[in-house]
Protein backbone atom coordinates (compact mmCIF):
# COMPACT_ATOMS: atom_id res chain seq x y z
CA UNK A 1 0.00 0.00 0.00
CA UNK A 2 1.48 3.27 -1.12
CA UNK A 3 2.26 5.78 1.68
CA UNK A 4 1.27 9.68 0.78
CA UNK A 5 1.07 13.22 3.10
CA UNK A 6 -0.74 15.74 2.60
CA UNK A 7 1.37 19.11 2.13
CA UNK A 8 0.20 21.35 5.01
CA UNK A 9 -0.21 24.33 3.09
CA UNK A 10 -2.32 26.22 6.03
CA UNK A 11 0.58 25.60 8.27
CA UNK A 12 3.62 25.91 7.71
CA UNK A 13 5.99 28.90 6.20
CA UNK A 14 5.29 29.84 3.02
CA UNK A 15 9.15 30.45 1.88
CA UNK A 16 10.02 28.65 -1.06
CA UNK A 17 12.93 26.80 0.98
CA UNK A 18 10.45 25.66 3.44
CA UNK A 19 7.97 24.47 0.73
CA UNK A 20 11.32 22.52 -0.96
CA UNK A 21 12.46 21.30 2.53
CA UNK A 22 9.52 19.61 3.19
CA UNK A 23 9.20 17.65 -0.40
CA UNK A 24 12.74 16.81 -0.44
CA UNK A 25 11.86 15.40 3.37
CA UNK A 26 8.88 13.62 2.46
CA UNK A 27 10.72 11.91 -0.21
CA UNK A 28 13.89 11.01 1.99
CA UNK A 29 11.20 9.49 4.60
CA UNK A 30 10.14 6.89 2.32
CA UNK A 31 6.47 8.24 1.19
CA UNK A 32 5.36 7.90 -2.56
CA UNK A 33 3.59 10.63 -3.26
CA UNK A 34 2.47 14.25 -1.92
CA UNK A 35 -1.35 15.68 -1.59
CA UNK A 36 -2.18 19.02 -2.21
CA UNK A 37 -5.58 20.50 -2.22
CA UNK A 38 -6.80 23.45 -4.68
CA UNK A 39 -8.91 27.01 -3.27
CA UNK A 40 -8.39 29.45 -5.64
CA UNK A 41 -8.83 31.92 -2.96
CA UNK A 42 -9.98 32.03 0.60
CA UNK A 43 -13.70 33.87 0.81
CA UNK A 44 -14.91 35.58 3.27
CA UNK A 45 -15.65 33.25 5.82
CA UNK A 46 -19.42 34.82 6.42
CA UNK A 47 -20.15 34.36 2.80
CA UNK A 48 -22.80 32.25 2.10
CA UNK A 49 -21.96 29.02 0.65
CA UNK A 50 -18.62 28.83 2.39
CA UNK A 51 -16.93 26.88 4.70
CA UNK A 52 -15.51 28.82 7.20
CA UNK A 53 -11.83 28.98 7.13
CA UNK A 54 -10.02 32.64 7.13
CA UNK A 55 -9.25 34.12 3.51
CA UNK A 56 -5.76 35.26 4.59
CA UNK A 57 -4.59 31.57 5.07
CA UNK A 58 -1.83 30.07 2.37
CA UNK A 59 -3.44 28.01 -0.24
CA UNK A 60 -1.08 27.26 -2.54
CA UNK A 61 -2.37 26.39 -6.34
CA UNK A 62 -1.32 22.50 -6.92
CA UNK A 63 -0.20 22.51 -9.95
CA UNK A 64 2.75 25.34 -9.76
CA UNK A 65 3.51 24.01 -6.39
CA UNK A 66 3.73 20.56 -7.46
CA UNK A 67 6.03 21.75 -10.52
CA UNK A 68 8.64 23.48 -7.88
CA UNK A 69 8.44 19.81 -5.57
CA UNK A 70 9.50 18.09 -8.82
CA UNK A 71 12.45 19.99 -9.51
CA UNK A 72 13.89 19.21 -6.09
CA UNK A 73 12.78 15.47 -5.68
CA UNK A 74 13.61 12.23 -8.20
CA UNK A 75 11.26 9.54 -6.76
CA UNK A 76 7.95 11.53 -5.00
CA UNK A 77 4.37 11.54 -6.83
CA UNK A 78 2.27 14.32 -6.78
CA UNK A 79 -1.47 13.77 -6.29
CA UNK A 80 -3.69 16.90 -6.06
CA UNK A 81 -6.73 16.19 -3.50
CA UNK A 82 -8.80 17.59 -5.31
CA UNK A 83 -8.36 20.12 -7.77
CA UNK A 84 -11.72 21.51 -8.72
CA UNK A 85 -12.02 21.26 -11.91
CA UNK A 86 -15.19 22.25 -13.33
CA UNK A 87 -14.32 26.45 -13.29
CA UNK A 88 -11.32 25.99 -14.98
CA UNK A 89 -10.86 25.38 -18.76
CA UNK A 90 -10.06 22.20 -19.96
CA UNK A 91 -7.68 22.23 -22.45
CA UNK A 92 -5.88 24.85 -20.41
CA UNK A 93 -6.43 22.38 -17.28
CA UNK A 94 -5.27 19.82 -19.84
CA UNK A 95 -2.34 21.16 -21.30
CA UNK A 96 -0.91 21.90 -17.74
CA UNK A 97 -1.30 18.51 -16.66
CA UNK A 98 0.42 17.07 -19.49
CA UNK A 99 3.44 19.92 -19.16
CA UNK A 100 3.88 19.00 -15.05
CA UNK A 101 3.58 15.14 -16.15
CA UNK A 102 6.18 15.70 -18.77
CA UNK A 103 8.70 17.74 -16.56
CA UNK A 104 8.07 15.32 -13.72
CA UNK A 105 8.80 12.38 -15.74
CA UNK A 106 5.34 10.87 -15.08
CA UNK A 107 5.09 11.68 -11.55
CA UNK A 108 1.52 13.56 -11.81
CA UNK A 109 -1.92 12.43 -10.60
CA UNK A 110 -4.60 14.06 -11.38
CA UNK A 111 -7.59 14.15 -8.68
CA UNK A 112 -10.12 16.23 -9.18
CA UNK A 113 -13.42 17.30 -8.27
CA UNK A 114 -16.93 18.76 -8.58
CA UNK A 115 -15.96 21.25 -5.77
CA UNK A 116 -18.60 22.63 -3.21
CA UNK A 117 -18.09 25.76 -2.79
CA UNK A 118 -20.01 28.81 -5.06
CA UNK A 119 -17.36 32.23 -4.25
CA UNK A 120 -14.60 30.96 -6.83
CA UNK A 121 -17.01 29.65 -9.42
CA UNK A 122 -19.06 32.84 -9.85
CA UNK A 123 -15.19 34.58 -9.47
CA UNK A 124 -14.32 32.55 -12.49
CA UNK A 125 -17.32 33.66 -14.39
CA UNK A 126 -19.00 29.70 -14.56
CA UNK A 127 -22.33 28.26 -13.38
CA UNK A 128 -22.27 26.26 -10.06
CA UNK A 129 -25.30 24.59 -11.05
CA UNK A 130 -23.60 23.06 -14.38
CA UNK A 131 -20.44 21.53 -12.49
CA UNK A 132 -21.43 17.97 -12.88
CA UNK A 133 -22.58 17.92 -16.19
CA UNK A 134 -19.22 20.37 -17.36
CA UNK A 135 -16.89 17.68 -15.30
CA UNK A 136 -18.40 15.34 -17.23
CA UNK A 137 -17.48 16.86 -20.94
CA UNK A 138 -13.87 17.41 -19.15
CA UNK A 139 -12.87 14.40 -18.19
CA UNK A 140 -13.63 13.38 -21.80
CA UNK A 141 -11.89 15.84 -23.68
CA UNK A 142 -8.51 16.21 -21.57
CA UNK A 143 -8.21 12.55 -21.85
CA UNK A 144 -8.73 12.40 -25.82
CA UNK A 145 -6.10 15.54 -25.60
CA UNK A 146 -3.58 13.55 -23.84
CA UNK A 147 -3.87 10.55 -25.53
CA UNK A 148 -4.46 11.81 -29.36
CA UNK A 149 -2.09 14.59 -31.32
CA UNK A 150 -5.40 15.86 -32.55
CA UNK A 151 -8.84 16.34 -31.39
CA UNK A 152 -12.29 17.37 -32.47
CA UNK A 153 -14.81 17.69 -29.96
CA UNK A 154 -18.04 19.15 -29.76
CA UNK A 155 -19.90 19.72 -26.49
CA UNK A 156 -22.49 22.24 -24.91
CA UNK A 157 -19.45 23.88 -22.67
CA UNK A 158 -16.28 22.60 -24.68
CA UNK A 159 -15.59 22.81 -28.20
CA UNK A 160 -12.02 21.46 -30.00
CA UNK A 161 -11.99 21.68 -33.77
CA UNK A 162 -8.51 19.43 -35.03
CA UNK A 163 -6.25 20.84 -32.37
CA UNK A 164 -4.05 19.45 -29.81
CA UNK A 165 -1.57 20.02 -26.99
CA UNK A 166 2.23 19.48 -27.15
CA UNK A 167 4.14 18.04 -25.07
CA UNK A 168 1.22 14.65 -24.43
CA UNK A 169 1.89 12.84 -20.79
CA UNK A 170 4.73 9.88 -20.82
CA UNK A 171 2.26 6.98 -20.89
CA UNK A 172 0.05 8.81 -23.20
CA UNK A 173 -2.45 10.31 -20.30
CA UNK A 174 -2.37 11.09 -16.73
CA UNK A 175 -3.72 9.12 -14.09
CA UNK A 176 -7.39 10.61 -12.93
CA UNK A 177 -8.76 10.23 -9.55
CA UNK A 178 -11.96 11.61 -8.74
CA UNK A 179 -13.22 13.08 -4.98
CA UNK A 180 -16.56 12.34 -3.31
CA UNK A 181 -19.15 9.39 -2.71
CA UNK A 182 -22.16 10.66 -4.57
CA UNK A 183 -23.55 7.41 -7.22
CA UNK A 184 -23.15 10.65 -9.84
CA UNK A 185 -18.94 10.41 -8.49
CA UNK A 186 -19.09 6.13 -8.83
CA UNK A 187 -20.66 6.28 -12.36
CA UNK A 188 -17.81 8.73 -13.48
CA UNK A 189 -15.15 7.01 -11.88
CA UNK A 190 -16.47 3.68 -13.28
CA UNK A 191 -15.76 5.35 -16.89
CA UNK A 192 -13.04 8.02 -16.66
CA UNK A 193 -10.84 7.46 -13.64
CA UNK A 194 -8.23 5.55 -12.51
CA UNK A 195 -8.44 6.19 -8.63
CA UNK A 196 -11.14 6.91 -5.71
CA UNK A 197 -10.48 9.95 -3.07
CA UNK A 198 -12.70 8.52 -0.27
CA UNK A 199 -15.10 11.38 0.31
CA UNK A 200 -14.16 13.36 3.97
CA UNK A 201 -17.17 12.41 5.53
CA UNK A 202 -15.93 8.17 5.28
CA UNK A 203 -12.76 9.06 5.90
CA UNK A 204 -13.30 8.71 10.34
CA UNK A 205 -14.72 5.46 9.78
CA UNK A 206 -12.79 2.70 8.02
CA UNK A 207 -15.70 0.27 8.95
CA UNK A 208 -18.01 2.60 7.02
CA UNK A 209 -16.73 2.17 3.62
CA UNK A 210 -17.58 -1.45 3.42
CA UNK A 211 -20.80 -0.04 1.25
CA UNK A 212 -19.74 2.69 -1.02
CA UNK A 213 -16.81 0.58 -1.83
CA UNK A 214 -19.24 -2.52 -2.91
CA UNK A 215 -21.44 0.30 -4.98
CA UNK A 216 -17.84 1.59 -6.79
CA UNK A 217 -17.28 -1.60 -7.27
CA UNK A 218 -20.56 -2.71 -9.08
CA UNK A 219 -20.70 0.51 -11.42
CA UNK A 220 -16.91 -0.19 -12.04
CA UNK A 221 -17.75 -3.89 -13.00
CA UNK A 222 -21.05 -2.65 -15.12
CA UNK A 223 -18.38 -0.33 -17.10
CA UNK A 224 -16.65 -3.33 -18.13
CA UNK A 225 -13.66 -2.70 -15.60
CA UNK A 226 -12.37 -4.48 -13.17
CA UNK A 227 -13.12 -3.30 -10.00
CA UNK A 228 -8.89 -4.42 -8.42
CA UNK A 229 -8.02 -2.00 -11.47
CA UNK A 230 -9.24 1.09 -9.52
CA UNK A 231 -7.59 3.03 -6.44
CA UNK A 232 -9.06 3.97 -3.02
CA UNK A 233 -7.21 6.56 -1.35
CA UNK A 234 -8.17 7.97 2.25
CA UNK A 235 -6.22 10.03 5.20
CA UNK A 236 -4.82 9.14 8.76
CA UNK A 237 -5.13 12.39 11.20
CA UNK A 238 -2.00 12.88 12.85
CA UNK A 239 -4.11 15.39 15.06
CA UNK A 240 -5.63 13.84 18.02
CA UNK A 241 -3.89 10.31 18.14
CA UNK A 242 -0.48 9.08 18.96
CA UNK A 243 1.93 7.79 16.67
CA UNK A 244 0.77 3.88 17.55
CA UNK A 245 -2.74 4.92 17.22
CA UNK A 246 -2.24 6.68 13.58
CA UNK A 247 -0.62 3.42 12.54
CA UNK A 248 -2.85 1.30 13.81
CA UNK A 249 -5.75 3.20 11.96
CA UNK A 250 -3.27 2.81 8.83
CA UNK A 251 -3.66 -1.09 9.03
CA UNK A 252 -6.98 -0.91 9.99
CA UNK A 253 -8.02 1.10 6.56
CA UNK A 254 -5.74 -0.95 4.61
CA UNK A 255 -8.11 -4.12 5.81
CA UNK A 256 -10.84 -2.49 4.81
CA UNK A 257 -10.14 -2.34 1.49
CA UNK A 258 -8.03 1.54 1.23
CA UNK A 259 -5.46 0.69 -1.52
CA UNK A 260 -3.48 4.29 -0.72
CA UNK A 261 -2.65 6.08 2.65
CA UNK A 262 -2.19 9.43 2.86
CA UNK A 263 -0.77 11.14 6.71
CA UNK A 264 -2.78 14.35 7.12
CA UNK A 265 -0.15 16.54 10.10
CA UNK A 266 -2.46 19.38 9.41
CA UNK A 267 -4.97 20.78 12.49
CA UNK A 268 -2.55 18.86 15.39
CA UNK A 269 -1.21 22.11 16.55
CA UNK A 270 2.12 21.83 14.83
CA UNK A 271 4.07 25.13 13.72
CA UNK A 272 6.59 25.26 11.26
CA UNK A 273 7.74 22.95 8.38
CA UNK A 274 10.30 21.17 11.15
CA UNK A 275 7.35 19.84 12.94
CA UNK A 276 5.22 18.63 10.31
CA UNK A 277 8.75 16.77 8.84
CA UNK A 278 9.64 15.11 12.15
CA UNK A 279 5.64 14.04 12.70
CA UNK A 280 5.51 12.59 9.06
CA UNK A 281 8.77 11.18 9.53
CA UNK A 282 8.02 8.99 12.69
CA UNK A 283 4.61 7.78 11.17
CA UNK A 284 6.84 6.68 7.90
CA UNK A 285 9.44 5.11 10.08
CA UNK A 286 6.73 3.23 12.19
CA UNK A 287 4.43 1.90 9.25
CA UNK A 288 7.67 0.26 8.08
CA UNK A 289 8.40 -1.65 11.51
CA UNK A 290 4.90 -2.44 11.70
CA UNK A 291 4.80 -4.09 8.30
CA UNK A 292 2.20 -0.94 7.02
CA UNK A 293 2.20 -0.04 3.44
CA UNK A 294 5.01 -0.24 1.15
Amino acid sequence: MPLGVVFPQLDPEAEPDAVAGWAVAAEEAGYDYAVAFDHVFGADPDHAGVVRDPGERTRHEPLVLFAYMAAVTSRLRFLTGVLVLPPRQAALAAKQAAELSVLSAGRLWLGVGVGSQRPPFDALNVDYHTRGKRIEEQLVLMRSLWERPSVSYEGRFHRVSAAGVNPRPPGGSVPLWMGGGAPAVFSRIARHADGWLITPSLRGSPGALAGPLAELHREVSRAGRAPASIGVETRVQVAGRSVDEQVSAARTWQEAGATHLTLNTMGAGLRGAGAHIEAMALFAGRCREAGVGG
